[in-house]
């Protein structure tokens, strides 16, 4: 099995499967890590061991590295993975250490009166009453390829000219209607595809599988975390990344830079 640039196994020959690093060529890691850049150092320092390290997924079995399991987005706090249709199948018994999580029956609607959105927690899902529906989206979530960020990652490394900026990439609204909506690169070998996929062409080779996270609150208010991603991830045009694993609240008009070209901007209602 190959081995990436920062020393992992991967299961893909051309990015890394666990952190999403281009397995020839240049790294994406060194050129994007800019010498005395506050991105490139967020970028190129690894995501502090986190309790429980070296514990695996029970779902795809990456190794842990913090609240969120950087291959599917598996939440390690309160043992909720994603569902069948957006996350990774089980092909086989799950793990005798894994806590089992009993199912929760479905209440049926009452005849006298409309039934409304149940709201579990932010790691577990939204839906209508027994019908498993998603809750409807009071965000959403706008990605384009955005030349001024591009321009801002030349400046950091002559390097960066390597990776050519799109000529054409058409924006895409992907709205915020569950509790958990990931960001990254989908991968075949591990069978996950993140909700706001970057592997979608044009493929933003910075972007690691699992880069970056969205949290939907009850309350309506969203929440960003990065789980530990390669290159890091910053918000609102500034250089420093966001802490690995803290969540930091989002709003209205805020903009996500993720990878080489992307941009995602947060709109409510």
């Amino acid at each position: 099995m190959p081995t990436c640039p920062a020393g992992h196994s991967s299961g893909a020959d051309d990015y890394c499967d666990v952190c999403g690093t281009r397995m020839t060529g240049p790294t994406v890691s060194s050129i994007l890590a800019a010498p005395g850049s506050g991105a490139g150092n967020g970028a190129a320092t690894a995501a502090p061991p986190a309790a429980g390290s070296g514990e695996a997924c029970p779902d795809c079995a990456t190794p842990r590295t913090g609240r969120f399991c950087e291959g599917c987005g598996y939440d390690f706090a309160v043992g909720a993975g994603r569902s069948g249709a957006t996350g990774p199948v089980r092909t086989g018994p799950a793990p005798a250490s894994e806590s089992s999580v009993p199912s929760v029956p479905s209440v049926p609607s009452v005849p006298s009166g409309p039934s409304g959105p149940s709201d579990e927690p932010a790691t577990g899902r939204w839906g209508a009453s027994g019908s498993g529906a998603t809750k409807p989206a009071a965000w959403t979530a706008i990605v384009n390829a955005d030349r001024d960020y591009y321009e801002t990652v030349l400046r950091q490394n002559e390097a960066n000219s390597a990776f050519t900026f799109p000529p054409y990439c058409p924006e895409r609204r992907i709205p915020l209607d569950r509790p958990q909506v990931r960001i990254g690169r989908r991968s075949v070998s591990q069978g996950t595809v993140p909700e706001i996929d970057l592997s979608e062409p044009p493929e933003d080779p910075g972007a690691s599988h699992t880069h970056a996270v969205l949290l939907s609150r009850p309350d309506g208010t969203v929440s960003l975390v990065d789980p530990g991603s390669t290159n890091g991830t910053t918000v609102n045009g500034s250089e420093e990344p966001i802490p690995v694993n803290v969540e930091v609240p989002m709003r209205d008009g805020d903009r996500i830079h993720i990878g080489v070209w992307t941009t995602i901007t947060l709109r409510k209602g």
